[in-house]
This record gives C-alpha cells, sequence and structure tokens, in this order.
C-alpha cells in the first residue's frame, strides 16, 4: 500500500510503527458554527480512508478534535450572552448530527481542547525550559530561529517567511523576537475564559492544541496526521516545529491532506461567503446522495460543487442501489471472476487510496452483478465496497414483502391471461414508485 506523503512530495510504501495498527489523527472543527460542503469533504475523505484501512485488516485508532478555545467561539458566545462551554457544546451536537446523517463513523476519540488545558501548559512549560520559546507580556511564543527545516511541509523555508513578514508593526509584532514566532499561549483580556498558568492568566494558541491532544491520545510519533490543504501552513507546519522541539522525535511518518470544495472556482470557505452548511443542505438533499458526491472523487482532488455533480451523484446511487436489491442471492456464480474483481480494487485503492479508479472497477462488478450474477460472496464483496463509501440501503422488509405479493399476484394473472388485471398491479407498483423489468430469470423490479 502507498501514501502521498505531503512532506516528501511522493507516494510511498505505508510502513505503520507498530504492525497492523494505525495511529491516525485528523484536525475536526472548531464549533463557532455547523459545518460546511467543504469542511465535510474532509471528515467524508478521512473517513473513506481509514475505513479502507480497517478493511485490509489493520487496527485503526482514529483521533479527531474538537476546537473549543478560539477567538470565534468568544466572540459568539459573547453575541449571545451565553458560556463559551455552551455555545461550543450546541455546534458539538449538531457536528455529530450531521456526521451521523453521512454515514461517517465516529472516531475513537473527540478530545475537546478545553479539556486538556493543563497538558498544554505543561507542554509549554517544557518548551520554554528547552530555551524554545519565550514569555513576552504573559504571552508565549515559539521561536522559530530554534526549529529544525522549520515550514519544510508548505515547501517554504525561514528566510522567504521572514521576508514576507518584514515591514510589519502591529502590536503583536512588537511583542514578537522575531515575525515569524507564533503564540503558544495568550495573555486573558477583560471578559474572556482563561486559565491561570505559571507565566499568567490567559488561554492556549490554536496550534497547541493538536500537538497535545494528538501526542497524549496517540504517542510522540503518529502514523498518519490528515487535514485540509489549507492546513499545511501554518498550522500543520506549526504543530510539526512544537512537537518535535519537545520530543526530539518525529512528529509524524505520513501527512495527507485533502483538496477543498470548489464554487465557481473558488474555494468553499466561511471567510468567502461562499459556503452551504451541511445542516441546511440536509433539509432538501439525500445525506447518501451527499456522501457519494463526496466520497467518490480522489480525496487529494479538489471537488467542483454543483447542482449537475449532485444530480450525477444521485443516477449512479441508483444504479447501485437497483443492482444491489435485484441481486439473486440464490445464484452460483463464477468466484473466479469475483475474485478478479476484488483483486483489481484493492490494487486501484492501494494506490494512495484512489477512489475514482476504484470505483470503474465497482461499475464493472456491477454490470458483471447486472448480467445474472449473485450470490453470498457477491453480495459480501458489495456490502464491503458500500461500507468503504459510506452507503447503506435501508431495507423496508413490509414494504418488500407486499411488493413480492404483489408481483406474485401479477404473474398469476398473467398465466390466466387476465391482462387487465396484471396492468392494474403493474399501475399499482409503479404509483409505489416500483418499475418491474421481465428477464430470464424471471421478473425484477427496482425503485424509481
Amino acid at each position: 500500500m502507498k501514501i502521498y506523503n505531503t512532506m516528501t512530495r511522493k507516494s510511498e510504501e505505508f510502513h505503520p510503527i507498530e504492525s497492523g495498527k494505525v495511529r491516525m489523527y485528523v484536525c475536526g472543527p472548531t464549533v463557532y458554527n455547523y459545518i460546511h460542503i467543504g469542511n465535510a469533504r474532509s471528515v467524508v475523505a478521512f473517513d473513506l480512508i481509514r475505513k479502507y484501512l480497517e478493511f485490509r485488516g489493520f487496527e485503526v485508532d482514529y483521533v479527531s478534535n474538537f476546537t473549543d478555545v478560539d477567538d470565534k467561539i468568544i466572540h459568539g458566545a459573547q453575541l449571545e450572552h451565553t458560556s463559551t462551554k455552551s455555545f461550543s457544546e450546541r455546534y458539538i451536537a449538531a457536528f455529530y448530527e450531521d456526521i451521523d446523517a453521512l454515514n461517517v463513523k465516529r472516531a475513537d476519540h473527540n478530545p475537546k481542547a478545553s479539556e486538556y488545558i493543563y497538558p498544554m501548559i505543561d507542554f509549554i512549560q517544557d518548551l520554554l525550559d528547552k530555551d524554545f520559546a519565550y514569555v513576552s507580556e504573559g504571552d508565549v511564543y515559539f521561536r522559530v530561529s530554534k526549529a529544525k527545516d522549520y515550514a519544510k511541509l508548505a515547501n517554504k523555508n525561514l528566510e522567504e517567511l521572514l521576508a514576507g513578514a518584514s515591514g510589519r508593526t502591529d502590536e503583536e509584532s512588537l511583542r514578537k523576537e522575531s515575525s515569524a514566532d507564533f503564540a503558544l499561549w495568550k495573555s486573558a483580556k477583560s471578559g474572556e475564559i482563561s486559565w491561570q498558568a505559571p507565566w499568567g492568566a490567559g488561554r492556549p494558541g490554536w496550534h497547541i492544541e493538536c500537538s497535545v491532544m494528538a501526542t497524549s491520545l496517540l504517542g510522540d510519533t503518529l502514523d498518519i496526521h490528515g487535514g485540509g490543504a489549507d492546513l499545511e501552513f501554518p498550522h500543520h507546519t506549526n504543530e510539526i516545529a512544537q512537537s518535535e522541539a519537545k520530543t526530539g522525535k518525529k512528529f509524524v511518518n505520513y501527512w495527507m491532506h485533502n483538496g477543498f470544495v470548489n464554487v465557481d472556482g473558488e474555494k468553499m470557505s466561511k471567510s468567502l461567503g461562499n459556503f452551504k452548511t451541511v445542516h441546511e443542505m440536509l433539509k432538501y438533499v439525500n445525506p447518501q446522495i451527499l456522501r457519494f458526491f463526496l466520497a467518490t472523487t480522489h480525496y487529494r482532488r479538489p471537488v467542483d460543487f454543483t447542482d449537475d455533480a449532485l444530480i450525477a451523484s444521485e443516477n449512479n446511487l441508483k444504479k447501485i442501489e437497483n443492482a444491489y436489491r435485484n441481486m439473486d442471492l440464490n445464484t452460483d456464480s463464477d468466484l473466479s471472476v469475483l475474485t478478479v474483481f476484488k483483486n483489481d480494487f484493492v490494487s486501484k485503492m492501494d494506490e494512495d487510496f484512489n477512489i475514482a479508479n476504484g470505483m470503474t472497477v465497482f461499475y464493472d462488478f456491477i454490470s458483471w452483478v447486472n448480467k445474472g450474477n449473485g450470490g453470498i460472496e457477491v453480495k459480501q464483496f458489495f456490502d464491503e465496497v458500500l461500507n468503504i463509501l459510506g452507503i447503506k440501503f435501508e431495507v423496508d422488509e413490509n414494504l418488500d414483502s407486499e411488493i413480492e405479493t404483489l408481483i406474485e399476484a401479477r404473474q398469476l394473472a398473467r398465466e390466466v391471461r387476465d391482462f387487465a388485471k396484471a396492468d392494474e398491479i403493474r399501475d399499482e407498483l409503479k404509483a409505489k414508485g416500483i418499475i418491474l423489468e421481465d428477464s430470464a430469470s424471471g421478473i425484477r423490479w427496482h425503485r424509481e
């Protein structure tokens, strides 16, 4: 299996730290609003990656955090005259509701930044003791000049960053030794939530939160760290600098970043105001269709969010569902052909989780199923791929039983040449959204 490592800009053979196990951390949301489709793209992409790793036999310890200590959360809570905890918990609950609807498997751990404040203080103190950090007017900053190969993840160097930041004269820049230094701790402001630290009351910076939660739960070195491409710099860059400064060990072996969701050629984001929240979309879009749309593009490629793309996803999903529902479990199929499909699917997916190529194999498999191939082994593979995609077809046993009864009655009417009755039953089924097809193996049905 190969993974494209953002750090090296090439595909590398995947070798986990511990055989058969994967330590995986994916940056989660800052909970001050509902997640938008761009956020959901990252959640779904890494859910698919996790499920494929599990399909391949790995035990995945999956961690994804909540940033519930942040300027936007403090501001939102102040506007609503409520606590930051009450404000953030509302959006944490909404996040779970949205990802459950999208059939995302919940993380093994969803740590909240507010629950790790004191480990963060200890982490920062360690950096101060090692001279990687310094206190300035109650704030604590990381001394970037001491970091080895700073910004290597984003393919930048310190000289470029310093040149880009030259000439800044804002209040914070005046407190720093260097314009590239970043905040580990922010001193308390009037009316804001704060915690007491040896260097004064305040709250942690954003970057330190993920380093502490990741290493606390997964150890000093992770197998995989994921997130959106916009996190390469500065967030993941700063995570690397402070984590490796503290532990003296490599922080992450494989860095993975998903592409953006674009609207009219621009990245979907709250700052641009061109976003659609999942919460709102699920009021009028079937979550299965949205899930399929997000899941079936290779995670590193950008996704263009359009009505036509959703319609295409809906049509493809219907074809898959019809094949699944019409599959004959009593058929004896050529299992050597099934093995070829399985091996081809794995071969495509093992190349950096290339679901787009994997879907090409899957569609060929579906065509084969539609030719009358079925059986328990065929259904098992079908179910495995659907699980990786995050698709689950609901079965209404009572409705299916009613449909089968009507089909049997129609068949009996045809046998006694009561074609008027047969047509009446066909029309009744069509009114229920059921389309009948006469085939060599008998009558098959599917939903419109």
